[in-house]
């Protein structure tokens, strides 16, 4: 049996024979509001696995190093190991969530352009907002890490806000997490509808995790259109 190195909010990691790899189990838990909010979604670690490989080997396509190697199974996938750095990259192409109550901005209106935002990856402090001020002084991070991250973020949101939308979903905004391998910056964690909002181009119809957060009912038939959408998979 692998020995597992950590169980987080949505997945478990574990190590291979290889040192520089790691196997990532996806799980059904689902939380919001940083763990206050809990529950299940049936069948979402699977979702969750295909589509990350989906939008990460797309990535790559589009010129984005992430640490995906291969998947393995419906819940598990093969990837690079990375030192996580301690921030999250959101980018937001529409008004919604915290960003719509911090600038009094009305949910669903666009942005004149992509906002880039940073936030302290710390669950005790509520992972806060920061700026480089706030990551120099606490030595997260690199300027020109920081500059990566900004610039691969921004790249991401190209290469997914044109397909997504395509496939008749508007890319609302999202959270990425990157880590080192080797000294290189990757692409790391997931890109689902845990970390995305999307919503239905055509009637805003939420098709992400913000049905969990908000009790909207139907979570996990939001969870499998996008999947079908994306790939022509049921499940």
């Amino acid at each position: 049996m692998s020995v597992m190195l950590y169980e987080g909010k949505a997945k478990k990691i574990f190590a291979t024979e290889k040192a520089d790899e790691v196997v990532i189990y996806y799980k059904d838990d689902a939380t919001a509001f940083n763990g206050l909010k809990k529950g299940t979604i049936v069948n979402k670690g699977i979702i969750n696995n295909k589509l990350t490989e989906f939008f990460f080997q797309l990535l790559e396509k589009a010129g984005v190093k992430t640490h995906l190697i291969k998947r393995l199974s419906d819940r598990e996938l093969l990837c690079k190991k990375v030192d996580v750095l301690p921030l999250e990259v959101v980018v937001r192409n529409i008004a919604a969530g915290s960003l719509s109550q911090r600038l009094g901005l009305p949910e669903g209106e666009w942005l004149a352009e992509p906002i880039v935002e940073l936030y302290y990856k710390n669950d005790s402090l509520g992972d806060p907002l920061v700026n480089y001020y706030h990551i120099k002084a606490l030595s997260l991070a690199s300027p020109a890490q920081v500059a990566v991250l900004e610039k691969e973020a921004l790249a991401v949101n190209g290469a997914l806000t044109e397909h997504l939308l395509r496939k008749g979903i508007k890319l609302v905004d999202f959270k990425l997490e990157f880590g080192l391998h080797n000294g290189e910056i990757l692409l790391a964690d997931e890109i689902t509808p845990d970390t995305c909002r999307l919503w239905d181009a055509a009637t805003d119809d939420k098709l992400d995790k913000d049905r969990f957060r908000r009790d909207l009912g139907q979570v996990e038939d939001a969870y499998h259109e996008v999947l079908y959408r994306l790939t022509g998979e049921k499940e």
